[in-house]
């Protein structure tokens, strides 16, 4: 089976398992995700399956031409790039890896929440500045709290959220959550979690945590009325999608003090340029706010998961199986 990859051929190289029988049995047709797509039609317009980055476009102009494409594979969890509508029409599968970097970026959650409680990028500039025993005296004088005396609140409950829920169980956190769908007693029991409605939960939380996909429902869910409801003087934490939040609304809720601070690492768009709004708000409150460059999910463990699970899928698809973590409703 041809798959056309839009993607780094050093990671395969790196990270897959060799011994992986649809591994073995692909034909891998590299080719770099910033061409054309009349290079990528010239490389492997034949292709049956094209494996994407999350942040790569998949249009139906191109789905058109191939022909023989069943199966379209975000390597990360975002797939708001791809048509999926075109795809459903065309009966090709879109997948994702939901859950394959869950660890890792709950990790960049969590040490986003703490840098910002601990107020971090300011006690490192202080020092910078020579100004250790000033800092030092300043936070005697103003106590910031910490992860065992906050209410953290996650919007979404799906992996990464549960993993987060994990560490800040372990942090002494009181946890909250809200999601479309209530979980069960036994899973908020596990994760040790309350449910919220969304406007309770965006009042009582001191740090709101996102942790949904971009969709049209999700997409600007973060507004000013959003912001407006959250507890003066919260912190809010994004390593989800940036389209979920509207960044105006965000940079007006930052430099009116409602908001604390914010921690983010994931923008729209991306990559994110130099005159972002959000850009420009951290030149100009360069202690209130820390900007990642979407890296909380790019670790070794990650890249493990992604090929195992890329290649489980293709697995599936040459033997004319149902690919797991459908995503386009196939």
């Amino acid at each position: 089976m041809k798959v056309l990859v839009l993607s780094h051929q050093g990671r395969y190289e790196r990270f897959a398992s060799k011994d992986a029988p649809a591994y073995q049995a692909a034909e891998l047709v590299f080719c770099d995700r910033e061409a054309s797509e009349e290079d990528w039609l010239a490389a492997a317009g034949d292709a049956e399956a094209l494996f994407v980055t999350p942040v790569t476009w998949v249009r139906e102009n191109l789905m058109e031409r191939m022909p023989n494409l069943k199966l379209i594979h975000s390597e990360g969890v975002g797939f708001d790039r791809i048509d999926l509508e075109a795809a459903r029409r065309r009966g090709i599968y879109v997948c994702n890896n939901a859950g394959c970097n869950a660890g890792p970026v709950a990790e960049q959650a969590v040490m986003l929440m703490t840098m910002l409680l601990h107020r971090t990028l300011w006690g490192h500039r202080m020092v910078l500045e020579g100004g250790q025993g000033k800092a030092v005296r300043i936070l005697e004088g103003d106590v910031p709290q910490d992860l065992s005396t906050v209410t953290v609140g996650l919007v979404g409950f799906g992996a990464i959220a549960q993993e987060t829920a994990k560490r800040l169980r372990v942090s002494g956190s009181k946890v909250c959550y809200y999601s479309r769908h209530m979980k069960n007693a036994e899973t908020e029991a596990a994760f040790g979690v309350t449910y919220l409605p969304l406007e309770e939960l965006t009042a009582r939380c001191d740090i709101i945590s996102l942790h949904l996909p971009a969709t049209a429902e999700s997409i600007h869910m973060v507004d000013r009325a959003f912001m407006a409801r959250m507890k003066p003087g919260a912190f809010l934490v994004n390593t989800a999608r940036g389209a979920i939040i509207d960044d105006e609304a965000l940079c007006e809720a930052i430099r009116s003090g409602h908001l604390a601070g914010a921690g983010l690492d994931a923008y729209a768009p991306e990559p994110v340029p130099a005159d972002h709004p959000l850009v420009r708000l951290a030149h100009e409150c360069p202690d209130r706010l820390i900007l990642c460059p979407h890296q909380a999910g790019i670790t070794q463990s990650s890249f493990c998961n992604v090929y195992r699970m890329l290649f489980e899928n293709l697995g599936k698809l040459m033997v004319g199986e149902r690919p797991d973590r459908v995503v386009n409703g196939l």
